[in-house]
C-alpha cells in the first residue's frame, strides 16, 4: 500500500472555533457543567480532539462530495486491506480480513458482544474505574455489571488478582479490557495481559479487549494487542479497534471486531444482523484513508504534540499542593486527583468548574474508585493546556 507524504504538516496549534457546529463537547458543556464557552469556558470533557484529521481524511471526504451519489455501499476491499495493514504495520499483528466485522462505533460494538455471549442477568466484568459508557449499555441490556476495583499503587493503577478471585460469583460470562485504559492511562504489561487472558480461562469468560487508543501511546510506552501476546485464547477474545479516536472522525460511527475464531465470530455476526447493524460508505472510505503511511505519520506528530501538552498539564497541577494527576502512558486524558485537597467531591469540583470555567468529566461517572477525580481532555491546542494550567493555580491558590 502506498499513499503521498503529508501534503503539510499539521498544525496542532491553530485554534479551530467549534461552538455553534453542533459539537457536543463545545455546544452540550453549559448544560451539562454550567460552564459557557460564550465567558471562555474551556471544554475538557468529551473524549474527541480539537484538531482535524489527516488531509488523507479529508481528501476522502471531498472524492466522496465531488462523485454526488451516496448510495448503499457493497465490500469495500480498500476498508479492510487498510486495516488488516495498520494492525500489522502499526501493531505487529497480522490478520484475516475475513476477521473483521464492522460495528457502529466501539460502545455499539461493546453492545453487540454483550449480545450475542451472554444472556439477561448475567454478569458482565468491568475493571474499575472504567470508561462509563461500558456501564451504560450493560445495565440498558439487562445484565449485571461487576466490578472489578483496580488498586491504586506509587500513583497508578494496578491489577489485584488477590482480592478479585474472590468477588466473583459464577455467574460472571464476560469481561471488558479497556486497554490502554481510561481513565487511567495505563498500558498493560505484556504479564498483566497474560493474568488477565488466563483469569478468563480461569472462570470460562468471553473477553472482549477495547484498544480504541492503541495508538495514542506516549514515548517510552508501548502498547501490545492481547492477541500477539497470548494468542492462543483466540476462541474467547474479540478485540475492538477504530481509527476513530485516532484520527478525530468519531462523528463517522465506525469500529472493528476483529474475531480470529470462527463460531465466536459468527455469534458476532449474528448479533450485528438481529439489530440491523451496517457501516456507511462515507466512515469506511475515511478509514481507509486514515490507516495509511500517510495517516501514519500524522499519527506520530499527533502523539508528539500530546506528549508536549501532557508534560506541561503534569507539571502545573502537580505543583498544586493536593493535586496528583496520574502519569499519563497512552491516551490524552489526565485522571487528576484531588483527594490530597482534604476537600469533599462537590467543593473541589466546583472550584474547577466555577472558579477555573472548566468543564472536566466527574470521575464518579467512571464508577467505583473515580470518586476523587476529574477527567481532563488534553488534546486540545497547547494555549487551551496552558490557559487551563493556569486557571487550576488561580482556583486552587490558598493551598500554595
Amino acid at each position: 500500500m502506498t499513499r503521498p507524504a503529508l501534503d503539510r504538516q499539521p498544525d496542532f496549534d491553530e485554534v479551530i472555533d467549534r461552538v455553534g457546529t453542533n459539537c457536543s463537547k463545545w455546544d452540550d458543556m453549559e448544560a451539562a457543567y454550567g460552564v459557557s464557552p460564550g465567558d471562555g469556558g474551556l471544554a475538557m470533557w468529551v473524549a474527541d480532539m480539537d484538531f482535524r484529521p489527516p488531509r488523507a481524511v479529508q481528501r476522502a471526504v471531498e472524492d466522496a462530495a465531488a462523485h454526488g451519489v451516496y448510495g448503499y455501499p457493497g465490500r469495500n476491499d480498500a476498508y479492510l486491506d487498510a486495516i488488516r495493514w495498520w494492525m500489522e504495520h502499526r501493531h505487529g499483528w497480522q490478520i484475516d480480513t475475513g476477521w473483521i466485522l464492522t460495528a457502529a462505533g466501539l460502545v455499539n460494538g461493546v453492545a453487540m458482544a454483550i449480545d450475542a455471549c451472554t444472556a439477561p442477568g448475567d454478569g458482565v466484568i468491568v475493571i474499575s474505574p472504567v470508561y462509563h459508557a461500558f456501564g451504560r449499555v450493560i445495565r440498558a441490556a439487562d445484565r449485571r455489571m461487576v466490578e472489578l476495583p483496580l488498586a491504586l499503587r506509587d500513583g497508578i493503577y494496578r491489577m489485584d488478582w488477590a482480592r478479585w478471585e474472590g468477588m466473583l460469583t459464577g455467574g460472571e460470562r464476560l469481561l471488558i479490557l479497556c486497554s490502554p485504559h481510561n481513565p487511567g492511562g495505563r498500558v498493560w504489561s505484556e504479564d498483566e495481559l497474560r493474568e488477565v487472558a488466563d483469569f478468563c480461562v480461569r472462570h470460562d469468560l468471553v473477553l472482549v479487549s477495547d484498544d480504541i487508543h492503541a495508538d495514542l501511546v506516549m514515548p517510552g510506552h508501548r502498547h501490545r494487542m492481547i492477541a500477539t501476546v497470548v494468542p492462543d485464547i483466540r476462541d474467547r477474545l474479540v478485540t475492538l479497534t477504530a481509527a476513530t479516536k485516532t484520527f478525530n472522525i468519531a462523528g463517522a460511527h465506525i469500529g472493528n471486531a476483529i474475531i480470529a475464531d470462527d463460531d465466536l465470530r459468527a455469534k458476532f455476526r449474528g448479533a450485528l444482523a438481529a439489530r440491523g447493524v451496517s457501516a456507511g460508505f462515507m466512515g469506511m472510505d475515511m478509514v481507509a484513508a486514515a490507516y495509511s503511511p500517510e495517516g501514519a505519520e500524522w499519527v506520530d506528530a499527533l502523539v508528539r504534540y500530546l506528549d508536549g501538552n501532557r508534560r506541561l498539564f503534569d507539571q502545573g497541577v502537580n505543583a498544586i499542593p493536593g493535586l496528583a494527576s496520574m502519569p499519563l502512558q497512552a491516551t490524552y486524558l489526565a485522571w487528576v486527583d484531588f483527594s490530597g485537597t482534604g476537600m469533599s467531591r462537590q467543593e473541589f469540583t466546583a472550584r474547577v468548574e466555577k472558579s477555573a470555567r472548566i468543564a472536566a468529566n466527574h470521575g464518579t461517572t467512571f464508577g467505583t474508585g473515580g470518586e476523587d477525580f476529574l477527567r481532563f481532555n488534553l488534546a486540545t491546542p497547547r494555549v487551551h493546556v496552558t490557559e487551563a494550567v493556569a486557571r487550576l493555580q488561580d482556583a486552587f491558590a490558598d493551598l500554595q
